[in-house]
């Protein structure tokens, strides 16, 4: 949902002059601004980016590859029985599907054992290991867990029981015994391999049995699942991430993996390419939706099936189970909307509701939409049983959901997360002082933050320069994620022609801008409003298909009215009135005296007339804060 424009602040970029290095790339000029103001300030760094190196050798990264290699080869050779214990998130199913897969190729025999969401809560624990033990079972991998489970590793030491743990969670100070461990934290500093998910560990692993055995029979699907639980858990696109991923999606369409198939037709991309942003809002979602309502062994059964009837069928209740998941969704999200609204002007700084009869696997969904529609800090609560109550907490840019937590720790029974989102367990006598405590913090951030919800844009556009040309330049940055996002874009003094208000509280825009008009949606707009007939928007742009037809439209992230006639700026505690005459600058200070110039798209402004300030580094800098302020300048 958009903040309204009395709700932002929005802080534009300081113009930068391209350096010309950069051009070499074929790029134009708006996305080497984008590039050069996230530091990458050189050809090799942008070839980088665009070409990433190949993955290094990972035994050189793993100390203990080698010790999980030989254990797991002896247990292909003999046709080994062995669980592999996941997560029940998306990272945590896919791993589970992508080691199993690949060890049935290789001859061992493996199970897929994850714990429920509503019954076992997160993680091996020590009646899983017990009940596998009794079970004949003697070795155990884990994927997306492991780390923390300290109590379920010491009783598989003393049940005599082999453990590979993979994980990419906080490490502890002490381990218990274990046979190996795959963890980023354990390679070398600035490896490739650091920003690894789960996933990424289990192709890892994968990857360097099966060339151990001489057969790398698999190895093209554990990569296409490598692709699905990268993004599907937001690991940075960097490292070896952004080099599998750029080599993985373009044979992610053609898939062998009969549950792959069947879930992009359940998902209507039939025709559509199945890019990061299918996979992260199409195909994810559907897994995820598993973990959270259901039992997650239907994921695994559907990624690892070669029958396709049988995997379409499966995926069937993949898209139920996600219809399931969205009304709930919806339900909860509208009676927390009516919650917060019933409050009025006495909203807390921090938004803590809480309903016995919320289900635990949506309410993290359910909080992040309330972050973006209000712009605070949430944390949703339902009922755990025996006076205790679980919460999901999301949190805009700037606030530490994690330190947040941590001074709260004396009052949680369990808490963990990192910055953007935790989560936590309470007792319900503890909740108000929960409550004031995090008020206290949020209150203090939102003062910091002026009350207002910040908007930064990363290039200035026209709408006439968003061509076929520019998209294709675009996706020459894919793929798009965690550390590496859509770029952000804006522009300036845009006419609305047309609205409406489609059904779902979407908001469409038709806007012009000189000769050139776009369609614009701002998802979950809410309501009809009286929008000022010129605006400023903050956007992504994506292409829009429908009905086999493809349209560039912008996905609107703010909104503003427009400077018109003007605006203040402030520099160095002095005040100067800005303003536009055509395609040029007029700058006035205090006293009355004005600056005329003619700005580029970088921002160098040429004065209209000699002035013997005209070369003075602070005027040129005002020169260049006000051609961007006024969106004459990238």
């Amino acid at each position: 949902m958009l903040p309204l424009p009395s709700e932002q602040r929005w802080q534009l970029p300081a113009p930068v002059q391209i350096n010309p290095e950069l051009r070499g790339s074929g790029l134009c000029d708006p996305l080497l601004a984008v590039l050069q103001r996230r530091g990458y300030s050189d050809g090799a760094a942008i070839e980088a980016l665009l070409n990433p190196a190949p993955a290094p050798d990972p035994r050189r990264h793993f100390p203990d590859l080698g010790k999980a290699v030989q254990r797991l080869r002896q247990a292909c050779k003999q046709g080994e029985r062995l669980a592999i214990c996941g997560d029940y998130d998306a990272d945590g199913m896919t791993s589970t599907a992508l080691l199993v897969g690949v060890l049935r190729h290789l001859g061992a025999k493996p199970q897929a054992e994850i714990p429920s969401r509503l019954d076992d809560g997160y993680g091996l624990n020590s009646g899983m290991v017990e009940r596998l033990a009794d079970d004949g079972i003697r070795l155990l991998v884990t994927v997306d867990n492991g780390v923390a489970a300290r109590e379920a590793l010491l009783r598989a030491h003393e049940l005599e029981m082999d453990v590979v743990v993979t994980d990419h969670h906080t490490l502890p100070e002490e381990l218990p015994p274990l046979l190996a461990l795959l963890h980023p934290a354990c390679t070398p500093d600035h490896s490739p391999y650091r920003g690894l998910a789960g996933v990424g560990l289990a192709y890892v692993l994968a990857m360097a049995l099966a060339r151990n055995c001489r057969s790398e029979q698999g190895l093209a699907m554990a990569r296409d699942l490598f692709c699905i639980g990268t993004i599907a858990d937001m690991a940075p696109l960097q490292g070896v991430n952004r080099r599998w991923l750029i080599d993985g999606l373009p044979a992610l369409k053609r898939s062998g993996l009969a549950g792959l198939q069947a879930l992009q037709q359940v998902a209507g991309l039939d025709d559509a390419p199945v890019d990061a942003g299918a996979v992260g809002f199409q195909i994810a979602p559907r897994i995820n939706a598993v973990g959270r309502l259901g039992d997650p062994q239907l994921v695994v059964e559907l990624l690892t099936t070669a029958d396709d009837d049988e995997a379409l069928e499966l995926a069937r209740q993949c898209e139920q189970l996600n219809r399931q998941r969205r009304d709930l969704c919806d339900a909860i999200e509208a009676e927390a909307r009516a919650l917060v609204e019933a409050d009025g002007e006495q909203r807390s700084p921090f938004l803590l509701l809480a309903q016995s009869h919320w289900h635990h696997g949506v309410i993290g969904i359910v909080a992040a939409r309330l972050v973006d529609a209000f712009g605070l800090p949430v944390a949703l609560l339902a009922s755990e049983g025996d006076g205790r109550l679980r919460a999901s907490v999301r949190a805009p840019k700037g606030f530490a959901v994690d330190a947040a937590l941590q001074a709260c720790s004396d009052l949680l029974e369990r808490h963990g997360g990192h910055p953007a989102a935790g989560g936590f367990t309470v007792r319900a006598e503890q909740i108000t002082a929960l409550h004031e405590r995090l008020n206290e913090r949020a209150d203090t951030w939102l003062k910091q933050q002026g009350g207002l919800r910040l908007v930064e844009p990363e290039a200035l556009v026209q709408l006439h320069e968003l061509t076929p040309q520019f998209w294709q330049q675009l996706q020459q940055l894919e793929p798009f994620g965690s550390g590496h996002p859509a770029p952000l874009f804006w522009s300036s003094r845009c006419r609305i022609s047309q609205q409406r208000l489609l059904r779902g509280g979407h908001l469409q825009l038709t806007l012009r801008q000189g000769d050139a008009a776009m369609r614009a949606i701002a998802w979950r707009w809410g309501s009809e409003e009286n929008l000022p007939p010129e605006v400023d928007v903050a956007f992504q742009l994506r292409l829009n298909r429908w009905n086999g037809t493809e349209q560039l439209q912008l996905e609107l992230a703010a909104l503003r009215s427009s400077s018109g006639d003007g605006l203040l700026l402030e520099r160095c505690n002095r005040h100067y009135w800005v303003s536009r005459d055509g395609d040029t600058l007029v700058i006035r200070n205090a006293a009355g005296e004005e600056l005329r110039g003619q700005p580029d798209r970088t921002g160098v402004c040429t004065l209209s007339s000699d002035h013997p300030s005209g070369t003075h580094p602070y005027v040129q800098a005002l020169l260049q804060d006000a051609a961007m302020a006024m969106g004459l300048a990238a």
